[in-house]
């Protein structure tokens, strides 16, 4: 489960820092009990809605209840957090 708060938190501190892997190893520093990944927005399927739009990233949530991890947009049961960086086609 992932509270609200935690996602804000999360979001905020994405929002603030530039997304690599500092900014995954200072996420699972501050929530350690979720799993973090990065990639590029367009690395996940054109199906996939993300949990949280947002200037140069979406939010996308993982759920591995039944050890096989998907995204899913239901806090309540995801224990993880995939960065996606946006990248303009400027």
């Amino acid at each position: 489960m992932i509270s609200q708060q935690q996602l804000d938190q999360i979001h905020d501190f994405v929002m603030s820092s530039d997304i690599g892997e500092e900014l995954i190893s200072a996420l699972k520093q501050q929530h350690p009990d979720l799993h973090f990944s990065w990639c590029f927005d367009d690395d996940i399927g054109a199906t996939a809605k993300p949990y949280r739009e947002s200037n140069g990233f979406n939010l996308y949530l993982v759920n591995s209840e039944n050890h096989c991890s998907c995204l899913s947009n239901d806090p309540d049961s995801s224990s993880g957090v995939v960065i996606a960086e946006v990248i303009d086609d400027e």
